[in-house]
């Protein structure tokens, strides 16, 4: 058996200090074999840093996704075609820094990660993450034997997430939906083998809304004009899924939930 954490969306400083706090101790209380999160939060709740992405590499997590904030941090282009273990989505255009996916070797066997970005609501326009994310499987199947399979689906919409998960049931181990910042319920394993959760949630303040200060949160809402949303303060919680699987077969045996609260 091979545990997978992953974390959700980590937002500004709370948030990665929470991780790089806390991880080890987590990793250790719930036998984690690999950690995947989400950092196109990180820094100041847009984008991520090299720095960042360094600490939080350092701190135990094996590879960072992201998705529509990938690029906020002008300096991160250059790093992320350097550093294989900082995804970007794998549907952008031929050409882009980066890449979409990875395999990492374990104690366990090969690991592969996908990243990939929704289109419904979402920008930039990117190519279809269906038609990619089906390609990019089956050649890492086929060339790199990579048995584990991890998807990060970033994308706004549940019908598309939980579409996609239908799509590639039976072919990859986890499909974990972020974006949203808000966990959601929904984890199961799907017929297939896939294990299926539409939103991981966040790491970042509890008393927030998705990471922000409440009040311009909520003043953006009743004016319908823009407000400065700084991240906020307080408590953080730190949310995402364990996935268990088969190492052998790559199909799921277990998912669920990752709850954990943290004083400031």
């Amino acid at each position: 058996m091979f545990r997978i954490l992953f974390l959700g969306d980590i937002v500004g400083e709370p948030g990665r200090r929470a991780v790089i706090s806390n991880l080890a101790a987590i990793r250790a209380e719930e036998e984690i074999d690999f950690v995947v999160a989400n950092g196109e939060n990180a820094a100041g709740g847009r984008g991520i840093t090299p720095k960042i992405a360094i600490d939080l590499l350092r701190a135990g997590i094996a590879v960072i996704t992201t998705g529509d904030h990938a690029w906020d941090q002008f300096e991160i282009a250059e790093f992320m075609a350097m550093e294989p273990r900082l995804l970007r989505p794998l549907n952008y255009p031929e050409g882009t820094p980066g890449g979409g996916s990875i395999v990492l070797e374990t104690a366990k066997g090969p690991v592969a990660v996908i990243n990939a970005q929704g289109r419904s609501f979402m920008q930039p326009p990117l190519e279809n993450p269906f038609l990619a994310l089906r390609d990019e499987v089956a050649r890492l199947r086929a060339e790199e034997g990579a048995a584990i399979v991890f998807v990060d689906f970033h994308a706004e919409a549940t019908s598309e997430k939980v579409a996609l998960g239908w799509a590639l049931d039976g072919t990859v181990s986890a499909v974990v939906g972020t974006h949203t910042h808000v966990q959601t319920a929904d984890e199961r394993i799907l017929p297939g083998g896939t294990a299926f959760l539409c939103d991981a949630g966040m790491c970042g303040p509890i008393d927030s809304v998705i990471g922000r200060e409440t009040t311009p949160s909520v003043e953006r809402f009743v004016t319908s004009t823009p407000r400065r949303m700084p991240v906020a303060r307080g408590p953080v919680g730190l949310r995402g899924a364990i996935v268990d699987v088969d190492e052998s077969s790559g199909k799921a045996l277990a998912i669920r939930r990752f709850a954990r609260d943290f004083e400031a």
